[in-house]
């Protein structure tokens, strides 16, 4: 059956794929509440948490919690056969266990408890080894430390403390001491400074060489970079503040050096040929490092292998680009055959290919014209490759591919998001799931064949069917991006349940519109996806699309921002809203929109720049201007405020801030060390100035994800209530 909302969209669109969110009318009764949401876990998805495939491919070892924290290690053979590797509290404590890893050979686990945040991607923990045969308990440090890494032959940990690099040799029992210039704000050996661990995705900053011999690792001399502070608050007579590193568009960065230590002698040796920045470092053998060196307008990239006893470098291979190059894992060193696989935009769009350094020549696997998402496994004894791409742009689909080039296959068939990742030697972990349906968790073999299915998420299926749900759809909208030729844009819609079409509806947008991301994708949505699932309850269409500068549909879609960021993202969705405000659904003078970080300086930037389309916006964590946030994000796509201030100027809501109109909701965190609350301050303080009336909505402490006990819930009842009145 035709749905009244597909009835009324064909004469201006047409369907990409259609799915129901509803489950038959006799279940639909219930209404959801952010309370579902945020407090008693009703749409709770389960993982499969601490899972690690056992060398034999045989079985899989995973962390259970309850009264004790389990390590289990369960039988792939469908017998269903477990049996418990560790079980207990962290050791001469009562903390549970966090999480844990195994050494190579088995037969030592790693423990981790208590775990401290520090940034996105670093935590700091107390760690034990816990020796299989013996039973035996080692402490790794007397205090929290981070990073704690198994060597490859198992008999060392490596960590970082104070800015300090150590091992700990577990036969012997003794710590060695690598560096001993760490400091804070001044030096750091072994973990990222922020700009690098937010920005190019990484914290841990050393690497053991396969044979355990050596550790190659970065230096940030980071004394010249400005601090950043804030103001943190208790019940204290007098507040705190906390001082970091923060290089802000336009700043020197840290001073970044790789160095190699000889385990054997204590020697180290400093890799020559220093950049601005050092994205990645990798061992292609024991005897080659590789070292990714890029300049400050990140479009060079070269590949530098670097001998680790000497230093002395080699470049490989040289990347450029005239907007700028992407940095990610998709890399796999054959060690011995001068062979590399790796994922360029070379040809338009983020193709796999087989590079031999030693004769130049690339052979392209993937289809053209399509972009690959990641590199799985690369095998080398059968001599293929798996990879993810997506051929619908919307979608993920699993591959093999031959070294050659040939016997092209692809290995998952239905239409939805596959993630995988390798499992052993013969088998492959998928979370497998489509914009209604909650991930599955299973194994799949070589040839894309279900093995076992770990988790099937039941119960959230469950507690979906018992909610009345509006209708999801994935579709082309009819309008043209304003930096290309392309004359759709992906997007997704909720409809109220009761959906009628002769009767009009407002309209929330959420986007995230950042370079290279995306929100409009055949999987599953998580938190946000319920909460715009109540507002549809509540009577209104939710709309999202992927503009200008997104990912997944060629390098000229992404790059076409480049020097104009906000430019171009902000005239589609303004021409979304403008779509949607001609539709006869539609109430047209009730459109708004709402978004967080990248997000929140979209929503902000539309309602500032087409108040006569939007009504209201909420702007969640925004930037408000780009000379302000971080060099590594905001260069690569600006360059510096020296080089393009037109382009920092002429996108910046602050300067826009004249305009606003309607009604306009800013959120922030007043501890958010990533996009700071100066970023909320400046503009409140120029929305003063030009007289406007705008409420705000500040949280003490909280970072850039605002969360911590009931926050959430309160932000989200907030953004509820400023909704349900002003649109």
């Amino acid at each position: 059956m035709v749905s009244s909302l597909q009835r009324a969209f064909r004469p201006f669109l047409f369907t990409l794929c259609v799915f129901s969110a509803a489950a038959p009318s006799h279940a639909q009764s219930g209404n959801i509440t952010l309370e579902d949401i945020w407090q008693k876990g009703t749409f709770r998805a389960k993982s499969v948490p601490g899972f690690n495939a056992t060398r034999d491919g045989k079985r899989y070892t995973s962390l259970q919690q309850d009264s004790l924290t389990r390590i289990l290690v369960t039988d792939l053979d469908g017998s269903g056969n477990t049996k418990t590797l560790w079980s207990g509290k962290f050791p001469g404590t009562l903390k549970p266990v966090e999480d844990f890893a195994l050494s190579a050979d088995e037969g030592r686990i790693l423990l981790l408890s208590e775990g401290t945040p520090i940034y996105r991607r670093s935590a700091s923990y107390r760690a034990s080894v816990y020796d299989v045969a013996t039973g035996k308990e080692i402490f790794i440090d007397s205090g929290k430390v981070l990073h704690a890494t198994f060597s490859p032959d198992g008999q060392k940990v490596a960590f970082v403390r104070d800015n300090n690099l150590y091992y700990r040799n577990l036969i012997s029992g003794k710590t060695t001491a690598i560096t001993n210039d760490g400091k804070w704000n001044h030096v750091i050996n072994g973990n990222c400074d922020w700009v690098y661990e937010e920005e190019f995705e990484f914290s841990r900053a050393f690497q053991w060489s396969p044979d355990s011999r050596y550790i190659a690792y970065y230096r940030f001399d980071e004394s010249q970079v400005p601090e950043f502070s804030f103001t943190t608050y208790d019940t204290s007579a007098y507040t705190s503040e906390y001082r970091y590193k923060y290089p802000k568009a336009g700043a020197p960065n840290s001073v970044v050096t790789i160095h190699v230590y000889d385990l054997q002698d204590g020697q180290k040796a400093t890799v020559a040929g220093a950049e601005e920045y050092t994205p990645r470092i990798e061992w292609v053998s024991p005897t080659q490092l590789c070292v990714l060196r890029m300049n400050r307008h990140q479009n060079q990239l070269d590949y530098l292998l670097a001998n680790p006893k000497t230093g002395a470098t080699e470049n490989i291979l040289t990347e450029t680009d005239q907007a700028y190059v992407e940095v990610d894992d998709n890399r796999h060193f054959v060690s011995g055959k001068n062979l590399l696989f790796y994922t360029t935009e070379r040809e338009g769009f983020n193709g796999l290919y087989a590079y031999d350094w030693k004769s130049k020549k690339h052979t392209r696997l993937s289809p053209q014209g399509v972009d690959v998402d990641k590199i799985v496994r690369v095998d080398e004894g059968a001599q293929k490759v798996y990879f993810i791409a997506a051929p619908q742009t919307v979608d993920r689909q699993f591959y093999e591919v031959g070294w050659n080039g040939k016997g092209l296959k692809q290995l998952t068939r239905e239409a939805g998001s596959h993630d995988i990742t390798p499992a052993g030697n013969n088998l492959f972990l998928e979370r497998f799931s489509t914009i209604t349906t909650p991930p599955v968790f299973r194994f799949l073999d070589k040839s894309g064949r279900v093995v076992r299915t770990l988790e099937d998420n039941a119960g959230l299926q469950r507690a979906l069917a018992s909610k009345k749900l509006g209708a999801v759809k994935l579709v082309k909208l009819p309008v043209t991006p304003a930096a290309g030729k392309t004359t759709y844009l992906n997007a997704w819609i909720i409809t109220p349940p009761d959906f009628d079409s002769t009767r009009k509806y407002p309209v929330l947008m959420h986007q995230y519109s950042g370079p290279g991301s995306q929100k409009v994708l055949d999987a599953f949505m998580g938190t946000d996806y319920y909460w715009h699932q109540m507002l549809a309850q509540k009577g209104y269409i939710i709309v999202c699309a992927d503009g200008t500068g997104t990912g997944f549909r060629g390098s000229d879609f992404k790059k076409a921002t480049y020097l104009q960021l906000g430019r171009y993202e902000s005239d589609d969705q303004i021409a979304v809203a403008r779509y949607f405000a001609r539709q006869p659904y539609v109430d047209s003078a009730r459109v708004g929109i709402w978004g967080w970080s990248f997000g929140g300086f979209m929503s902000s930037t539309c309602i500032f720049k087409a108040p006569d389309v939007f009504k209201t916006a909420i702007a969640v964590a925004p930037v408000t201007n780009w000379r302000f946030y971080d060099n590594i994000y905001t260069e690569r796509f600006m360059r510096t405020p020296e080089e393009n201030p037109r382009g920092y100027e002429e996108n910046a809501p602050l300067n826009m801030a004249k305009n606003l109109r309607g009604n306009f909701l800013m959120i922030h965190g007043t501890a958010d060390d990533n996009v700071h609350f100066q970023n909320a301050v400046v503009l409140t303080d120029e929305l003063i100035r030009q007289n406007k009336d705008f409420e705000s909505e500040y949280y003490p402490n909280r970072n850039h994800g605002i969360y911590g006990g009931v926050t959430r819930l309160q932000l989200y009842r907030r953004m509820t209530d400023f909704i349900l009145k002003n649109l």
